[in-house]
């Protein structure tokens, strides 16, 4: 049976999480989280494989997206907590869906760190030729694990500063490249649709890889309703959050992409090599403009880190609280789960060693693995908030401070268009391992979850 049980908000020695962020920080800790390594790294494959189209995958993958923030948000506003959609789902589903969510996200996480840890690294080495990237890395993982050890308001304030510039770069980015579109830009010509003629140049299968890699980089949006739990308002920050969702997704993202098929050809090998940002920008001709969006790459590279070590430890500091993981990891200091932060960040580091000494067959499988566990934790959501939603309309309506639209045809709309990502990821040959792997791992997790459940309702008996 699914748990009713309310949660308490302390660790498993009585002391509880602190509430250091305020709302200037979860405001653009929402505003900045959308603008993620995934947009400014990942997106020059997509726009190969897909062309000028890679802008109607964006905005299909971004539809998804923006219905998957409004159930989580209904839901976060209704129930606050550092768990966040892995509570949901144990009290709506049952403890075993809590388990498989929740730890199933702590991997991709602690693995993302990783990732965008050597990310990281690579521009910094290629600055500073001959310093080894693995120190680097280092050094990072000690920064933003300090930070996340020492309080919550410290990440915070790493994170408003992120998202301010990282905002104010693809702000003044979309600026000039659309005056540069207009033609009324000094020292430039207009290049008019000269560039989106050729508007499916791989027909639908480009179009379909494009959409994969657009359905991933809106990865990390679920971290504003990790960290409501911690701010002054937990409710006013969920639902401002949420409701902004809408405009962000189609400025950031979906305009970005818009603006960089205009400016630049799709097949430009630069588009792959430089990142279709300083493609766009070289095609500016704004000097040293290139190496300031490497910066700004840098520094988005370091933001994910830094929320996702500081997600990876809410996620599991939830876990503990809730009966479903080891207790140190549960442990509170100073408004700090820190035994979960070195955990985290101790794990990350692991996988970025993995690549160095296993890169072909333990890192590559881990890659794998984590390769759609955003779409099982949006499943997850979804199942989630088609429960709850009845739940809350018949005991509590007045929590449903944000409601989902068109409940519940949006919401099993939503539901289909996940499963047609799992289709398409199933037709094409690099994606099917990662479906394959991931389902194993999410298997595994829900198999042990299963056997906890049970196990811990013969001892309730």
């Amino acid at each position: 049976m699914p748990s009713s049980t309310t949660q308490t908000p302390t660790g498993t020695d009585g002391v509880s999480l602190s509430h250091g962020l305020k709302q200037r920080h979860l405001s653009m800790i929402a505003l900045g989280g959308v603008i993620g390594a995934g947009l400014f790294v990942g997106s020059g494959a997509g726009i190969a494989a897909a062309g000028p189209s890679i802008v109607v995958a964006y905005a299909l993958s971004g539809v998804l997206v923006m219905l998957v923030m409004r159930m989580l948000g209904e839901m976060s506003a209704a129930y606050p907590s550092s768990g966040s959609f892995s509570a949901h789902a144990e009290r709506a589903i049952g403890p075993w869906a809590g388990f498989t969510a929740g730890w199933s996200f702590w991997v991709l996480l602690c693995t993302a760190v990783g990732l965008e840890g050597i990310g990281a690294a690579k521009i910094v080495s290629g600055w500073l030729p001959g310093t080894p990237e693995w120190a680097w890395v280092a050094l990072f993982m000690v920064v933003f694990c300090a930070t996340n050890l020492a309080a919550v308001k410290n990440f915070g304030e790493f994170e408003f500063w992120f998202a301010a510039l990282k905002v104010g770069a693809i702000t003044l980015f979309l600026v000039l490249g659309v005056l540069a579109i207009l033609g009324i830009l000094p020292g430039t010509d207009s290049p008019g649709a000269s560039h989106l003629t050729d508007f499916l140049p791989n027909g639908s299968e480009g179009l379909v890889i494009g959409l994969l890699a657009s359905v991933f980089a809106y990865g990390g949006l679920e971290t504003v309703t990790i960290a409501a739990a911690e701010s002054e308002n937990p409710v006013q920050g969920v639902a401002s959050a949420v409701r902004t969702a809408m405009w962000r997704i189609a400025l950031f993202y979906i305009g970005s992409m818009a603006v960089i098929v205009t400016l630049v050809p799709w097949d430009s090998k630069e588009v792959v090599e430089k990142g279709p940002y300083v493609a766009a920008l070289d095609e500016l001709g704004i000097p040293g403009a290139g190496q300031l969006m490497n910066v700004v790459v840098l520094v988005a590279l370091l933001s994910a880190m830094n929320a996702n070590i500081y997600g990876a430890s809410r996620i599991a500091y939830s876990l503990v609280e809730r009966g479903q993981g080891p207790k140190g990891l549960g442990r509170v200091s100073g408004g700090v789960p820190r035994i979960a932060v070195l955990a985290s960040s101790v794990f990350g580091f692991l996988c970025v060693l993995l690549s160095y000494w296993r890169p072909d067959d333990v890192f590559a499988w881990l890659l794998n693995m984590i390769g759609a566990v955003i779409l099982a934790v949006w499943i997850f959501i979804a199942v989630s908030q088609l429960r709850l939603r009845r739940r809350l309309e018949r005991e509590s309506p007045e929590k449903l401070a944000v409601r989902m639209w068109a409940f519940p045809w949006l919401t099993w709309v939503a539901l289909a268009g996940m499963a047609a990502v799992f289709v398409l990821m199933a037709r094409e040959p690099d994606t099917r391992v990662q479906l394959y792997s991931t389902g194993g791992m999410i298997l595994v997790l829900a198999a042990v979850g299963y056997a906890w459940q049970r196990t811990r309702a013969r001892a309730e008996d």
